[in-house]
């Protein structure tokens, strides 16, 4: 079985693969190559980019997210006000490995760990290859809140994690993105030089 996963590992090591590149690539049954690649994802071994192709994950790139974006959370939070979140791509889910409350009372409360649908908000547009520079959302998944996210990219491209920015549409408004849009994209622009520079 380890030799299996090692082929899979060996398999997406050059580009991302769909579920029937991984079976093509290491001639593994379809059931077994869904198997371990979803095993192996779970454990930080493999992800997934915007279009779900399975990747190399974050234990093999070396990329420890959470700790590289925590600057730019601190000051997404601090120049809008508002709960600011780090989502990444778990299959058809998205899970939130970043979360920096916002300091007023009425806040958005998205947990680390926390894991929420992939087909609504705007951090699903992002993760789903839907959104250009930004995605926005209005009382998508929630009611009463809505949000702001842009994608995070790595040296090829790939968006590997989103961006958010969430709080009561009181302070939001119902067009979140034209006053938080700009604060978002340098969050992103930041954790981009951050995984960059190592």
């Amino acid at each position: 079985m380890l030799d299996k996963a090692i082929s899979v590992l060996d398999a997406v090591e050059g580009r991302p693969l769909t579920l029937a590149g991984l079976v093509e690539a290491t001639g593994l049954s379809r059931a077994t190559a869904h198997r371990l690649a979803v095993a192996l994802e779970v454990h930080g071994l493999l992800g997934r980019d915007a279009g779900g192709r399975f990747i190399l994950g974050p234990r093999l790139t070396g990329l420890d997210l959470p700790a590289q974006a925590r600057p730019a959370l601190e000051a997404l939070r601090d120049a809008t006000g508002e709960s600011a979140q780090l989502y990444v791509r778990r299959g058809d889910r998205r899970l939130c490995v970043a979360s920096l409350e916002s300091p007023h009372g009425l806040r958005t409360i998205v947990p680390v760990g926390m894991s929420l649908p992939l087909h609504v908000g705007s951090a699903g547009k992002v993760l789903r290859g839907e959104a250009g520079d930004w995605a926005q959302s209005v009382e998508e998944r929630e009611r009463g809140v809505a949000s702001v996210s842009a994608p995070v990219r790595n040296a090829a491209g790939d968006v590997v994690a989103a961006v958010s920015v969430s709080g009561p549409i009181e302070r939001t408004t119902r067009s979140p993105g034209r006053r938080y849009a700009t604060a978002v994209l340098d969050a992103a622009a930041s954790i981009q030089r951050q995984m960059s520079s190592g």
